[in-house]
């Protein structure tokens, strides 16, 4: 595929954590989308792996995990139930939990778009204070400030 193909593919890449903008950020592409033939959109939750020492044995890191994958498994579905009920045909809509070393959240993302080749990725705005994004940096300001050859939208 090159690159003048890959910018202009129908393929979305949301973004999302537990957060309440991450939920807009689904409903937003729903509203926007739904229905309109051609789009595939994939939900995407990013699981951080922990350091190997932040649990004392790997029986209690294993067993975190599991609890961590089954809550997100709801919410991935429940992200996936909301773009069919605006209107995306269900074999358009896929979900993807992935495990991975993350020193920054916003490359693991962009990470993933580059291995899919999404044309847009959509994330909801952290909702951080100007002062704290500014100590702390954001994700969504991350991912705009490196994504190359697709669109960016940041939802409020």
């Amino acid at each position: 595929m090159t690159e003048a193909e890959n910018t202009f593919n129908k393929n979305i890449l949301i973004a999302v954590d537990e957060s309440e903008n991450a939920r807009r950020a689904v409903s937003y592409v729903g509203q926007l989308l739904g229905g309109l033939p051609g789009f595939k959109v994939a939900v995407l939750h990013v699981v951080p792996e922990p350091e190997d020492d932040y649990f004392p044995t790997t029986a209690q890191r294993e067993e975190w995990l599991a609890k961590y994958v089954q809550k997100i498994e709801a919410l991935l579905e429940e992200c996936r139930q909301a773009l069919i009920g605006k209107g995306f045909d269900p074999k358009d809509v896929s979900v993807r939990s992935t495990l991975r070393y993350c020193p920054s959240m916003a490359e693991c993302i962009l990470a993933e778009r580059d291995e899919a080749r999404y044309s847009t990725i959509v994330v909801g705005r952290q909702g951080l204070s100007r002062s704290e994004e500014f100590l702390f940096g954001s994700i969504s300001s991350k991912i705009v400030n490196h994504a190359r050859n697709c669109t960016v939208w940041v939802v409020e």
